[in-house]
């Protein structure tokens, strides 16, 4: 068994397609091929169910996965400690964020760090806040980028900016030209949300709460698994909801939403490090870049 194998049977596993993962692995596809038949045979173990034209994971397949990604991991964890003794001139940094981070907040310093080390491959995962810590605790991720409230014992967390949400309906809705909504306003009202997991709906939750209404009191008209798709069903009349400020500006702008004043508090982003493992230059030069930005646009 090697890495290759490895990687071939990740990237065919995730992508539940041979021939995408040939093109992202920039390889023949008889080459993807023969190298899951040789993991197959040599182990007599179906990974795979050819269903029609597709394929899916067996439940082998599944149990693979996990330490196939482990393996590679920490591959990948050794050759950063090399690349480290290089200075900085090759390696790779693997990166999980969560939507609203890796959309709007991440990719400036993403670029800045891409200028100032240029043989440094940057590789970004998203998910949700869930998702996000789940990678850095397996070791798939170096750093997780969140915006929600990380409990785990394995994981430092520490604050790298500030964010500030904003409850947005369509012109017209119930709660447009409202002042201050009361906790009923909020209960009698439909919401599209975000799915659970997401740092977003978590933080208006805890808003809730505070306000003195239980969460599960909320009408959910619609869960939605991205901020664009949450953005195009409030605009749409589904309801109403509360997304980060730099992801509602544009629409703000626009007219397409309106605001509604509701006192919510900031929150903050946060990385997440595994307390144990490895920390490469890599991860603390971005880090250092990170910060820099923040002291200049005067962040606390």
């Amino acid at each position: 068994m090697t890495l290759d194998q490895l990687r071939i049977f990740v990237a065919v596993a995730e992508r539940q397609h041979v021939t995408r993962a040939a093109e992202a692995l920039n390889l023949v596809q008889s080459a993807v091929s023969a190298a899951i038949a040789a993991l197959e045979g040599r182990h007599a173990v179906k990974l795979f169910h050819r269903v029609g034209r597709g394929i899916e994971l067996t439940e082998a397949g599944r149990l693979f996965l996990v330490e196939a990604r482990a393996v590679l991991a920490r591959a990948e964890a050794a050759e950063q400690v090399l690349a480290d003794l290089s200075g900085l001139r090759r390696g790779t940094l693997a990166i999980r964020a969560s939507q609203t981070i890796a959309g709007h907040w991440l990719p400036r310093h993403l670029v800045a760090f891409r200028a100032a080390y240029p043989d440094i491959v940057l590789r970004l995962g998203i998910g949700n806040t869930a998702q996000a810590a789940e990678a850095v605790r397996s070791g798939v991720a170096e750093l997780g980028f969140v915006e929600g409230a990380v409990e785990d014992d394995g994981l430092a967390s520490l604050p790298v900016a500030e964010d500030r949400l904003v409850l947005v309906v369509r012109p017209g809705h119930e709660l447009a030209g409202c002042s201050q909504p009361a906790p009923s306003d909020l209960a009698a009202a439909s919401w599209v949300l975000r799915e659970p997991g997401s740092g977003t709906r978590s933080a208006l939750e805890s808003a809730v709460a505070a306000a003195g209404l239980a969460p599960d009191a909320l009408t959910v008209a619609l869960e939605l698994p991205s901020n664009e798709a949450v953005l195009a069903a409030v605009a749409a009349g589904a309801g109403a909801s509360v997304l980060s400020e730099a992801v509602v500006a544009p629409s703000l702008r626009t007219g397409t939403l309106v605001a509604v004043p509701l006192g919510l508090p900031a929150r903050i982003f946060r990385v997440l490090r595994h307390k144990e493992r490895y920390r490469s230059r890599a991860a603390d030069a971005l880090l250092d870049l990170i910060r820099a930005a923040s002291t200049e646009d005067g962040a606390p």
